[in-house]
């Protein structure tokens, strides 16, 4: 890690939100602005989609969800954890609404009364997750999550992350094919991001990913046309507040009791986030930073599920942004948070944003990402590991890696309510490596015993 920007970044986390000179300031929120967007427009999309939303609603979702994760995010910044991270759609549930739909049939249940009981599953989630928060029980949480633990969980978001980001750069459709050109653009746009970021002088190389973004998308008009995610255009801002837009919430136990699995998980999201947010900013999170982000989450949380949304969670992958471009300071976030709400509340910029390339956006994204990467990797130092302790890590993140690279047609045999957990590498990882940590004393492997380590020179000299 780049000490220099990392002592200067401590000197500014309580600054107050103002900006040293407007012109930079601006780019760097224009630059939140875009990863924000391009981590928020494919969730309204895709849900609507398995739900069979008309387009008008999908597009009124849209807005709702930028409006609600602008809010969100200056909330955090002002009363929050008051850390430079995005708050946005939980990616954890996001798979989960995903899988739950298309297990509908095997449960025998219409989409419909699906979507119905994952609102109620949404707003008891939240409230237990609020609950729990106030109560005292993030110390047994901290236990559980010990470091390895967290470290295990960056690694395997990272791999899902990068897998999903790679498949939109490379136009992977259906068929299961590439889209040769679109897939040599987002290698270009990689490498210029790459090159910006590694050889930038000055500020230039904070704007690595706004470069990518704005190159690749002229590049992308001038080679392949104008392409656009949304199916219609928005309405204004004071129609699209549809109360209960998935129906009266439902009560269909299981889906209740995958969503608090879920809402559980997610409470991770919250911790690894501030864990890492903490070493990056050599200042270590307090339990009202940690309790005052769980309570904003989750109340906006409650908010989204009563306007047709899927909850919001703290992205651990904020570090991987906040570690390519070098931008700590808080007053960036706040404006690109600020514009997103703009973006939100005007249907016609909405339309212009959803014109950004998916391919173009998946392939900035993968390379923001990669730093995350990085992050997760250092969380080991310090860590011995040996024939018997690589266990630890190698067991739960290759399990889930390989889980995350079987088709969910797989799980077709699997208890339809069991279908979305046990097909998740994500989750199926973490539950592995917190089963290790707690039952399993490896400090007792640590230690390599001297005829082992005499056996291992006389070997490698022979």
């Amino acid at each position: 890690m780049h000490t220099s920007w990392m002592k200067a970044g401590n000197n500014r986390m309580l600054e107050p939100l103002r900006s040293r000179g407007s012109g930079s300031m601006l780019l760097a929120g224009i630059q939140w602005l875009f990863f924000i967007f391009t981590n928020t427009v494919m969730v309204p999309l895709s849900i609507g989609h398995v739900l069979g939303l008309a387009p008008e609603d999908v597009a009124a979702a849209m807005q709702r969800s930028f409006i609600l994760t602008g809010l969100l995010c200056i909330v955090q910044l002002l009363w929050g954890h008051r850390y430079s991270l995005m708050d946005g759609p939980a990616g954890v549930w996001w798979g989960l609404v995903l899988s739950i739909c298309a297990s509908a049939p095997a449960m025998d249940m219409e989409v419909s009364a699906v979507a119905a009981s994952l609102t109620s599953g949404f707003i008891i989630a939240s409230v237990l997750v609020i609950g729990l928060a106030l109560c005292g029980f993030l110390p047994v949480l901290r236990r559980v999550f010990t470091p390895i633990v967290m470290s295990v969980y960056m690694l395997l978001l990272t791999f899902q992350l990068e897998n999903t980001f790679f498949k939109g750069m490379i136009g992977y459709n259906q068929d299961g094919r590439w889209d040769l050109p679109v897939a040599a653009l987002s290698m270009l746009v990689i490498v210029l991001v790459a090159f910006v970021h590694i050889r930038g002088k000055g500020k230039l190389g904070q704007y690595s990913l706004l470069s990518g973004i704005v190159v690749g998308w002229i590049a992308y008009a001038l080679l392949f046309g104008q392409e656009s995610s949304m199916n219609a255009a928005g309405a204004s801002v004071l129609s699209i507040w549809q109360w209960m837009p998935w129906g009266t919430p439902g009560l269909a136990p299981g889906i209740i009791m995958v969503g608090l699995l879920a809402g559980l998980v997610n409470m991770t999201n919250t911790l690894t986030s501030l864990a890492a947010a903490s070493k990056l900013y050599g200042r270590e999170s307090t339990k009202g930073q940690h309790i005052r982000s769980l309570l904003a989450t989750n109340l906006f949380s409650i908010a989204a599920a009563c306007f047709g949304l899927i909850p919001f969670g703290t992205f651990a992958s904020s570090i991987g942004f906040l570690e390519n471009t070098k931008v700590l300071r808080r007053a960036a976030l706040f404006v690109g948070s600020a514009l997103l709400i703009i973006v939100g509340i005007v249907p016609q910029l909405s339309g212009l944003l959803a014109q950004l390339p998916m391919s173009v956006g998946s392939a900035v994204l993968f390379a923001a990402y990669l730093q995350m990467f990085g992050t997760a990797l250092r969380s080991f130092q310090g860590t011995a590991f040996n024939a018997k302790t690589i266990y630890r890590v190698a067991l739960p993140v290759l399990t889930g890696i390989s889980i995350m690279n079987v088709p969910a047609s797989a799980f077709a045999n699997f208890p339809p309510l069991l279908t979305p957990i046990v097909s998740n590498g994500l989750v199926i990882g973490v539950i592995f490596v917190i089963l290790l940590e707690g039952f399993v004393r490896w400090e007792k492997y640590e230690a390599v015993p001297a005829a082992s380590k005499a056996g291992v020179t006389t070997t490698a000299s022979s």
